[in-house]
């Protein structure tokens, strides 16, 4: 059963955790940055269902996998790698929609929503080290004496992920405002789009050389 003594100081860690920069943050700013703040609400829902992959996975025990087996870390590992790759150098190709020609201006081609929730998905879920962490993180706030530790699991996976989607939507407002008062600036979703596509491609290195 959930007491004030665990749950409040996870919710503070849960709050700091979800504040640090990473390629969720980076995926959210970028779409709510080119899309507006309907693409960063999706791209914030694909994440959301990838952290639910990994909180219920870690529930059941799937995550002491990625920890005991070295194969199956490297696998998702390298899958998650590529895709960041293929995220990254997708942005960084990304070419400029032109308008009509009495406008004489451009603009960043859009992602379909559906390709936005997706690469949001697959940002989260083929991290592997997002899956240890919640086998590492979550149990510290679970009481010896619960009876249902998967119970107690999922039910601070939740607060994990309520206190996760209040922060980005937080993101996307903050984003989508920022992105509304220099609407002015001709080309600025375009290259936002071209530096997140070169901090996609870095992350994918940094996990690349992560180990288990």
């Amino acid at each position: 059963m959930l007491d004030a003594i665990n749950v409040i100081p996870f919710i503070f860690a849960c709050l700091l955790l979800n504040i640090l920069p990473g390629p969720d943050s980076l995926y959210i700013i970028a779409r709510s940055a080119t899309q507006g703040g309907r693409a960063g609400v999706v791209a914030l829902l694909g994440i959301m269902s990838g952290v639910s992959v990994h909180i219920v996975g870690a529930a059941l025990g799937l995550s002491a996998l990625l920890a005991t087996s070295a194969w199956a870390f490297t696998l998702i590992k390298v899958a998650g790698c590529v895709y960041l790759l293929y995220l990254g150098f997708a942005m960084l190709m990304a070419k400029r929609e032109t308008s009509k020609p009495e406008t004489g201006s451009s603009k960043l081609k859009p992602a379909s929503l559906k390709r936005i929730f997706t690469g949001g998905f697959l940002t989260n879920v083929l991290n592997p080290k997002v899956a240890l962490f919640f086998l590492a993180f979550v149990p510290q706030f679970i009481p010896a004496d619960v009876a249902d530790k998967t119970q107690m699991f999922l039910a601070l996976g939740g607060i994990f992920t309520l206190t996760g989607t209040s922060w980005c939507l937080l993101l996307v407002i903050g984003t989508v405002w920022l992105r509304n008062r220099l609407a002015g600036i001709g080309g600025l979703s375009f290259w936002l789009n071209k530096a997140a596509g070169g901090l996609f491609v870095f992350f994918a290195v940094k996990l690349g050389l992560a180990s288990a």
